[in-house]
């Protein structure tokens, strides 16, 4: 049994056990229906419980289809509907309920305390969904689908990100130390990476440049990532970020500082960080990006349980 719930904690040679894996299964599944299960059904049998505190489209579905296509089940969960610490049940109680009744728990929350908290008291493997600190599943899948574009190992290229300091980003951070690539950042100054993150960055000799200038940090790209400025429980003077944004946006312009043939992806939902005429664009590979999640994420669940070859 193994936990995922930051990149920084698992060894790069799992990650790329399960990206080498998530490749050959997305082969495999060519001329199969949606929910057609993976030969030999590997998780046949096996629940996994999912719990969403933040609104989800494509953890949700992606995680229900990666599931079931490798012959399990799954519920899904309010927060709301459990105890989770209140009316009498401690945190730890609700988790070793879920233990006795599951096999696997998904869990997308609006603390990183909590999900720490689980991986305490739980018997059973904890996937991180999505926290305020880390969005590991997306950024796993992300390096999926750059490698399947580009058609070569990730650490050969040259990786942008341009836009807010987030969950994702810190989770690409992390990621750019586990695979070996460069990563620019381009971000105005009073929103650049958290000291924490940037000095564990720095300890593990990461390869990253943080640019005040979108152009400067597009320079020689081969992706460019970015996500919404402006996030659903973003607490802040929302019209003035958007405004200290303005020089970042991902359009026509931008792009043309970067590779002609650089890729563009962007892990939604999307805001005024990107033009119409980018995501739609011909360098545009969003969609293929949302649905490389199943391919990866049916490995993430292998390597939870123990069985990923």
């Amino acid at each position: 049994m193994k936990h995922f719930i930051t990149l920084k904690d698992i060894p790069a040679s799992d990650l790329r056990k399960i990206i080498t894996d998530a490749k050959k299964r997305k082969q495999k599944r060519k001329n199969y229906n949606t929910l057609d299960e993976d030969k030999g059904s590997p998780l046949k049998g096996k629940l996994l419980i999912q719990m969403f505190e933040k609104a989800s489209s494509r953890t949700r579905l992606s995680f229900y289809l990666a599931i079931k296509q490798l012959g399990g089940g799954t519920i899904t969960l309010r927060a709301n509907e459990l105890h989770l610490g209140k009316g009498g049940e401690s945190l730890a109680d609700t988790a070793k309920i879920l233990s006795t009744y599951g096999d696997g728990f998904m869990l997308r929350t609006d603390s990183d305390e909590k999900i720490e908290e689980f991986s305490k008291y739980l018997t059973i493997p904890v996937i991180n969904g999505l926290s305020p600190s880390s969005h590991p599943t997306q950024v796993l899948s992300d390096i999926f689908t750059v490698e399947e574009i580009k058609k070569k190992p990730i650490s050969k290229l040259n990786i942008c990100w341009v836009g807010d300091s987030n969950n994702v980003l810190n989770s690409l951070i992390a990621a750019s130390v586990k695979f070996s690539f460069k990563l620019n950042i381009g971000c105005p100054k009073n929103y650049e990476p958290k000291k924490f993150v940037l000095d564990w960055a720095k300890n593990n000799k990461a390869k990253i440049n943080i640019y005040n200038d979108a152009k400067k940090a597009v320079k020689n790209a081969d992706v460019i990532f970015s996500d919404k400025v402006i996030s659903l429980n973003d607490k802040v003077n929302k019209t003035k970020k958007i405004r200290d944004f303005k020089n970042f946006q991902i359009n026509s312009k931008l792009m043309s500082f970067a590779k002609k043939n650089t890729t563009f992806l962007h892990c939604l939902p999307r805001g005024t960080e990107v033009s119409n005429e980018v995501f739609l664009g011909k360098n545009s590979e969003v969609w293929l990006q949302a649905l490389n999640r199943v391919h990866v994420q049916k490995s993430i669940l292998l390597y939870c349980f123990g069985k990923l070859r």
